[in-house]
């Protein structure tokens, strides 16, 4: 507990919180995760199904998966801790969201400051015109344009870039923040892990809360291997006292 005390003192000093997550962030929301010994992609290998290759040559399992994972998201909505962000952000705690997941919750919950790395599944747009469709299109059965372009989801696959705007704007905020807190990312992927470790070096204060260890964690202040639905509400009864 006295490590969350000094959490809660850094935020209340903070002049520049930056909160940056990944899927650990949403699976108290149901939303399974993908690098845990439970994840998706110990079951799935994402460059048969989640990559711009299997897009352009493996469509119908390519269609197949978003449409589960876009039933699965729909019946699923933004728990506490995404609502405890969105708070704190109101409460001026915190000044943006950098995030890694494309589920949209943070958004969903009412946080107005977020950057989404790779993306989002709560849109859908034309690979070749742009055009875009709100994100029930492939519930529809609706897989192409007007244009004859092939509709797809809002995100970043595999073997793409991640969007210039995004990941410079993720930089800004890391360049700017005195204190940056992870939650729930394995901080595996790059480029979206180098935004962390940009604050730190920048001189912020590092805090990581995953239920597994990551590679990061030696650079990091503070290390917390637990819940983080549990960390977020023994935060949130510090900063109220």
């Amino acid at each position: 507990m006295a490590l969350i005390s000094e959490i809660a003192d850094l935020l209340q000093q903070s002049k520049h919180a930056v909160v940056f997550t990944g899927a650990g962030m949403s699976t108290a929301s149901g939303i399974p995760d993908y690098r845990s010994k439970t994840g998706l992609w110990r079951k799935k290998d994402p460059s048969k199904l989640a990559s711009i290759e299997a897009m352009e040559t493996n469509r119908d399992e390519f269609i197949q998966f978003y449409k589960e994972r876009l039933q699965l998201y729909k019946s699923k909505s933004p728990n506490e801790g995404h609502y405890l962000l969105a708070k704190w952000e109101k409460e001026g705690k915190i000044q943006s969201i950098i995030t890694q997941n494309i589920d949209g919750f943070h958004l969903l919950a009412g946080s107005k400051n977020v950057i989404e790395l790779h993306g989002t599944l709560q849109t859908f747009h034309c690979h070749n015109c742009g055009q875009r469709f709100l994100n029930d299109v492939y519930l529809k059965n609706q897989y192409y344009c007007g244009c004859g372009g092939f509709i797809r989801p809002s995100i970043t696959l595999f073997g793409e870039l991640l969007p210039e705007d995004a990941f410079r704007d993720a930089e800004l905020e890391s360049e700017k923040a005195d204190v940056m807190i992870v939650l729930g990312s394995s901080l595996t992927v790059r480029p979206a892990n180098e935004i962390p470790f940009l604050a730190k070096r920048m001189g912020a204060v590092l805090v990581i809360v995953n239920q597994e260890q990551t590679d990061f964690d030696e650079w990091a202040d503070f290390v917390f291997h637990n819940d983080i639905l549990q960390f977020l509400r023994e935060l949130n009864n510090r900063l109220n006292r």
